[in-house]
């Protein structure tokens, strides 16, 4: 091995026996030993990551000692090199493990009698002698073989990936995923890993790549950095970027000069990797998925407006008086034009801010609809917008992953063009938070008989995802669109819902002082460590006081920002720390620390446990001799182990684009001058919206009047607008 290739980084380094796996998740790879450890008396328990592991292994690690709360003294193993056992003891007991298939115990015991120490030597060079070994036939004997060659070709891998800088987490990833190509793939192409595994970015790839010798200016580092520039921008909410935009973007986050990179964008785009269009009279460069999902959105959108309503004509002025009756509420107006609308409209949209209505219109729609035998399904984007439709329906409402039937193993879903939903109607509420890869694959999924009612309330947030799916409905003028504006009396009477649509209107708020009992509410403070102060009483104290609301799982606190004092980042270990923190027992995983009673966050979609990015749970266990952690979201647990608490944080405080589609009993909103950059009228406009019964800004007048004038925030790059308006549009069908 060069020096270049040494694989262990600084730290201390423990070698010795495995005696026992306390623990291995064969899935992350996650795994507890107990070893044998030379120039260490006792045993010791080293923690890491391992594709395989068994009893008897000869072990590598390098890592540091941290003192375990519960368990101790323990070994944390950033690398982990296994090697196979060389003593009779070592090896009798590794086969006895089970990681051979065809030895167990018995076999084990008698191929070491057999050969001594030269069993492996034996079982790679002279396979045909394991037959003298009684009971050991022509099958078993080429199961063993078969095995051993497994074995030894995942220890070569993970001294490769090792050798070139990668931990061995990450190395388990990578194995799980390439399997026997795993070598292949990285010495090839190392871009390849930030495409295909989770946890990998162009950045971890790009630093493999620089030991593997690939050169900054080589044309596959160069064209593997147009798809991150363009991916970065994705995280921006863009669906593409304007060339001018694109080419210094890259230039200054690959360090190469902008000719290389217009090379390097040619031979991507002559490949299809990126397409080149116009968003008006700009060029612009999209990713070929993201491209072709908003032209599927709108050629699907298209078929599904132009056919014949799924259901006989409905005499709306007959209806609407019998729905009246049976929801027993009047409608205004505004409410029933969005209901002849609705019944007679093959594809609509409805939108409007809170209190003007939507739910009441829903409901009369359903009503209505269900009285003629109508097949509906409705869905939203998060599973408490879902829990919210259908109480307020009183139908069944699935998030639209469930409605899909998500494929756990792909990440795809089962349906789609060929396997369609089954229904007349297809109602999707909270339709601001719907990005363009959901909408795509929502669209296909759409019966071109059924009809299709869009609801939400476009004066929020767009997506966290790419796109602008429902602002692009509504300003293509393709859709027919109900705009409703109508503040009803029930809902004139909160401050929250007044206040909001002030903010919308570029109005500011009336932050007098309010009574106490009053749902809208604003403390002053001018700077982040007052700001913090008060924010922690407010939520531990003040509110629960007043307004018999629990701390933890009533009040949610909502960041315009994650970075900075009064970020959600700070203020969740602020909080933790004062609602939490004498919880025991505690693990700290990935920079944050977790304890039972603590209030987590899902931070990306995982099918096969079915909890999406977004969702609000609460620790009820830690079992530290199993290495889990329990998490119930919406009364049903969740296991997870603690190699996989990557995808989880703490949500005492979150950003207020993570809590869209939500609602909570009480918000509490800072908005400083420290949070400038993410100062816009919908934010502030969102965050107010997600408070039920109580909302309450802690900050300044200066930075609120700020975000009520910002409304420029900034423009999504999307294509969906056009493609749906033409012309140039695409043909329905």
């Amino acid at each position: 091995m060069t020096e270049r290739q040494a694989p262990w980084p600084e730290g201390e380094v423990l070698a010795g026996v495995v005696e026992r796996v306390t623990f291995h998740n064969a899935e992350s790879g996650f795994a507890v030993l107990r070893v044998k450890a030379r120039g260490q008396r006792d045993l010791v328990t080293i923690v890491g990551h391992a594709a395989t592991i068994a009893a008897g292994e000869w072990i590598t690690a390098t890592g540091v000692w941290v003192n375990d709360r519960t368990h101790g003294l323990q070994f944390q193993a950033r690398f982990l090199k296994t090697s196979a056992p060389t003593t009779a003891e070592g090896i009798e007991r590794y086969l006895a493990s089970g990681m051979i298939r065809g030895i167990g115990p018995v076999y084990a015991k008698k191929l070491v009698q057999g050969f001594g120490e030269a069993v492996f030597d034996v079982i790679e060079g002279a396979p045909q002698r394991l037959r003298e070994v009684g009971g050991i036939g022509a099958v078993r004997a080429r199961r063993i073989v078969d095995a051993w060659a497994e074995q030894k070709l995942i220890r070569e891998i993970m001294v490769f990936l090792h050798s070139h800088g990668v931990g061995t987490a990450r190395a388990v990833r990578i194995f799980k995923t390439y399997g026997a190509d795993a070598i292949q793939v990285m010495s090839e192409n190392p871009y390849r890993l930030a495409r295909d595994i989770r946890g990998i970015g162009f950045k971890t790839a790009d630093a493999i790549a620089a030991r593997l010798g690939i050169e900054k200016t080589a044309m596959i580092r160069v064209r593997a950095g147009i798809g991150y520039a363009l991916s970065e921008a994705m995280d921006e909410g863009h669906c593409g970027l304007p060339v001018g935009d694109l080419l210094p973007l890259a230039e200054r986050l690959l360090e190469v000069p902008e000719a290389l990179v217009q090379t390097a964008l040619d031979l991507e785009r002559a490949e299809g990797s990126v397409v080149a269009d116009r968003v008006g009279e700009v060029a612009c460069v999209f990713l070929a998925g993201l491209w072709q999902a908003e032209r599927g959105i709108a050629e699907r959108l298209r078929a599904v407006a132009a056919g014949a309503l799924p259901w006989p004509a409905i005499d709306a002025e007959k209806a609407i008086p019998w729905v009246e009756r049976r929801i027993d509420m009047t409608l205004a107006e505004s409410q029933r034009h969005a209901v002849r609308l609705a019944v007679a409209s093959k594809l609509l949209v409805i939108t409007g801010g809170p209190g003007v209505g939507k739910t009441t219109i829903m409901r009369a729609i359903l009503a209505i609809l269900a009285a003629k035998a109508v097949r509906i399904l409705l869905a939203a984007p998060t599973g408490r917008a879902a829990k919210r439709l259908s109480e307020a329906s009183g139908c069944e409402a699935k998030t639209i992953h469930r409605l899909l039937e998500v494929d756990p193993r792909t990440g795809g879903f089962r349906r789609g063009a060929e396997h369609p939903l089954v229904c007349d109607l297809l109602v999707i509420d909270e339709a601001s938070m719907v990005d363009v890869p959901l909408m795509a694959a929502l669209a296909k999924a759409i019966p071109a008989a059924a009809a299709l009612l869009v609801v939400g309330d476009v004066d929020q947030l767009p997506s966290v995802g790419p796109g602008q799916v429902l602002a692009d409905l509504i300003g293509s003028g393709a859709v027919p669109v109900v705009r409703l504006t109508e503040i009803f009396r029930q809902a004139a009477a909160s401050r929250i819902i007044t206040s909001a649509h002030r903010i919308n209107r570029g109005e500011m708020p009336d932050l007098t002082r309010a009574p106490a009992d009053r749902d809208f509410h604003f403390v002053e403070a001018d700077d982040p460590e007052t700001a913090v102060a008060r924010i922690v009483d407010l939520v531990k104290t003040r509110i629960p006081r007043r307004f018999g609301l629990d701390a933890v799982r009533d009040i949610q606190v909502l960041c315009p920002m994650a970075r900075g004092e009064v970020g959600a980042r700070s203020l969740n270990i602020d909080l933790q720390a004062a609602l939490n923190g004498e919880a025991a027992p505690k693990v700290e995983r990935f920079g944050w620390t977790f304890a039972p009673g603590d209030k987590v966050m899902q931070i990306e979609n995982d099918y096969d446990r079915e909890v999406y990015n977004g969702d609000i749970g609460f620790i009820t266990a830690i079992d530290t001799e199993e290495a889990e952690i329990t998490v119930r979201f919406d009364g049903r647990d969740v296991t997870y182990g603690l190699g996989d608490l990557d995808a989880l944080v703490p949500a005492y405080a979150a950003t207020i684009h993570k809590a869209q589609g939500s609602e909570y009993p009480a918000v509490v909103i800072p908005v400083l001058a420290q949070h400038y950059p993410m100062l816009q009228r919908n934010l502030l406009y969102t965050g107010m919206t997600r408070g039920k019964r109580l909302v309450v800004l802690v900050g300044s007048r200066k930075a609120i009047a700020i975000a009520v004038r910002n409304v420029s925030g900034r423009r999504r790059w999307s294509k969906l607008r056009e493609w749906l308006a033409g012309p140039g549009a695409p043909a329905a069908g």
